[in-house]
């Protein structure tokens, strides 16, 4: 049985769509997912006491696993976070982005794709070590993390003729 390679959003695409987005609470939530690659439960249940501006943390409460997790707050929504909560249902959310990913892209994308796109762009764009990305994302298990990030045709076209390593 073969695996299908979930597609993920590069940056440039985000931004598509967040620009394309009228309301307000549907672009913070769309970045949650992908700059804080937050679960859309996560995003969903995300409240103003959750976030120290002062530490610049999101306190990630009873995440998968009911699991508590505190992570640093993406330069990106730092300025947008004056909208949590967000007041949208985790149904309506899906619908929403799956609608404007369709509308502005042409793909057909769910919201958890955000979360995957933003793990990618952590590892191979920023740089990030395999087990701060994990810790960044909740996984107890580094086999985990290993599925969320992926690598793009042109990063791997990049690799054997640009140098990268």
């Amino acid at each position: 049985m073969s695996r299908k390679i979930p597609e993920t959003l590069k940056i440039e695409e985000l931004a598509e769509i967040v620009k394309a987005t009228n309301n307000k609470n549907h672009r913070l939530a769309y970045m949650l997912g992908f700059f804080q690659c937050m679960r859309i439960s996560e995003v969903v249940n995300l409240k103003p006491e959750h976030i120290d501006k002062g530490r610049k943390i999101l306190m990630i409460k009873a995440g998968k696993g009911d699991k508590d997790r505190n992570i640093p707050i993406a330069p990106e929504v730092n300025k947008f976070l004056k909208h949590v909560p967000i007041n949208i249902g985790i149904r309506a959310l899906q619908k929403a982005f799956k609608l404007q990913a369709k509308k502005v892209l042409g793909k057909d994308m769910h919201f958890h794709q955000l979360r995957h796109s933003g793990a990618t762009y952590y590892l191979n764009k920023k740089k990030w070590n395999i087990r701060i990305l994990q810790n960044f994302l909740g996984h107890a298990s580094i086999q985990t993390t290993q599925i969320y990030t992926h690598v793009a045709p042109e990063d791997l076209a990049q690799a054997m003729f640009g140098g990268l390593e």
